[in-house]
């Protein structure tokens, strides 16, 4: 129902897992994974003022609140961005089933599966205390920022990204980098039905997000973020 089928055959899995071990970091690229139409009727959820929350991390603290955040330094500060409120009890809210559908299914054996399939390694909750955490919508406005850091973590194998941005060009900025290998940066656009898949531990997978354009027509950046652990 959310994976296009024509994208996990064994032939396109093996590419996947050649061209994984090939690249630095040890990153794929896979567009069109998942269902449009899917993907088309989350977005019009996400794009609905109420669910959003301002979230702060510091190179020092996650989670900081505004207090913590206005005493440390600028240059100690690396995540300025909002993220999805799973559960809200507002009158005028729409129906979020399909928002949480999605996210459910990226914590699914079915996806972990595939994943398992490409990393030739294999992915499971069964040691994640609390694996909704590990999952969710964000966006970035033109103020926000997400600055260099690493995500790599014990028994953290995979970081995927999926971005939901129609219409989007060159101009408007919030592209990955990825620090690469000798002075070879790795950009990788956030275009709409995008999937990046990472190993966040090896050489290389150091990055960050370019700061929107605050003069393209481009209001909000958004993507599913998902770590994925091993046994």
């Amino acid at each position: 129902m959310w994976l296009n089928d024509n994208k996990i055959n064994e032939t396109e899995i093996r590419t996947y897992r050649e061209s994984l071990l090939r690249a630095t970091p040890n990153y794929i690229v896979i567009d069109n994974l998942f269902n449009e139409e899917k993907l088309n009727e989350v977005l019009n959820l996400l794009q609905q003022k109420h669910r959003w929350q301002t979230q702060k991390h510091t190179y020092s603290a996650l989670y900081v609140d505004n207090e913590q955040w206005q005493t440390t330094h600028i240059e100690e500060r690396f995540v300025q961005r909002e993220i999805w409120q799973r559960e809200i009890n507002e009158p005028d809210c729409a129906d979020t089933s399909i928002a949480q559908n999605l996210l459910d299914f990226l914590r699914s054996k079915e996806f972990m599966a595939v994943l398992s399939r490409i990393f030739n390694v294999t992915i499971t909750d069964i040691n994640v205390a609390t694996p909704d955490i590990n999952t969710n919508f964000f966006r970035l406005g033109t103020k926000d920022f997400v600055k260099q850091h690493a995500d790599d973590s014990p028994g953290r194998e995979i970081c995927m990204l999926l971005y939901l941005n129609k219409d989007w060009n060159i101009n408007s900025g919030g592209e990955l980098v990825f620090i690469g290998k000798d002075d070879k940066q790795v950009s990788i656009a956030p275009l709409y039905n995008r999937c990046v898949l990472f190993n966040p531990s090896s050489i290389g997978s150091e990055h960050w997000v370019t700061m929107l354009n605050s003069q393209a027509s481009i209001e909000y950046r958004y993507n599913v973020v998902s770590w994925y652990w091993s046994e």
